[in-house]
């Protein structure tokens, strides 16, 4: 189960990236810190997942942020759209770091 949340981190962040990049965003690094819930009985599936991205580059502006983790979730995150079809709540966060030259 691990694996398929790692899996999903991996593919949401890649996204990211990709988006930011594409805006000519200075970005240099996106990590998903994940924390997820699983049911009580078997199987115990996922239930609710909450990703975390931290961000990290040179004057990123929150809206464009914002903008590509909402990309990410509704449109290019094929892991992330799956779990959500199948009945997984998830919730996204994120939080800038300003890389100093």
């Amino acid at each position: 189960m691990e694996m398929l949340l790692m899996g999903m981190g991996s593919c949401t962040a890649f996204d990211i990236l990709n988006i930011l990049d594409k805006a000519r965003a200075d970005v240099t690094d996106c990590v998903a810190e994940l924390d997820a819930e699983r049911a009580d009985e078997v199987p115990a599936v996922f239930t609710k997942i909450h990703v975390h991205f931290v961000v990290t580059g040179r004057a990123l502006k929150e809206k464009q942020v914002a903008r590509a983790v909402e990309l990410s979730a509704e449109k290019y995150c094929s892991a992330s759209i799956m779990l959500v079809n199948g009945g997984v709540e998830i919730t996204h966060s994120f939080e800038i770091i300003e890389e100093v030259r």
